[in-house]
């Protein structure tokens, strides 16, 4: 049985890196799509950061659930739960900089700045406006 949540957390671990590079990949096809519509280096710029500060969240939180799974699974020890807690600690503290990096501010605080339909519609007038361009 142990075999079998190795693999699955081995799983979670490619789908991890695949997330980070296909992200980086759609990240860069995206900012020069913004470039070829003339939206400027900033625009693009953003576009490249977010995407990618995007995938890179994404990436992280499955390698979070890859670690705990074959954390739990296995014949867990003090020494691997520590193990376990220092690496998740670490990779929260990536994904919370990277958040803020994205946002522009505190995860905690941006319910007050901008509320999730803002950002979605957002976003579908900004994909609406670069259709009609």
């Amino acid at each position: 049985m142990e075999d079998a949540f190795t693999t699955v957390a081995v799983a979670f671990e490619t789908l991890g890196a695949v997330a980070m590079a296909a992200g980086f990949v759609l990240a860069v096809v995206l900012s020069i799509r913004a470039l070829a519509r003339r939206e400027g280096g900033a625009a693009a710029f953003t576009t490249l950061r977010t995407t990618l500060g995007g995938a890179i969240l994404l990436g992280l939180e499955v390698l979070v659930a890859a670690d705990l799974i074959r954390t739990i699974t296995s014949n867990p020890s003090i020494e691997d739960a520590v193990i376990l807690a220092i690496v998740v600690l670490i990779r929260t503290v990536l994904s919370l900089s990277i958040q803020i990096e994205i946002d522009g501010v505190l995860p905690w605080r941006r319910a007050l700045v901008t509320s999730g339909a803002q950002v979605v519609a957002g976003q579908v007038a900004r994909d609406r406006a670069a259709g009609r361009g």
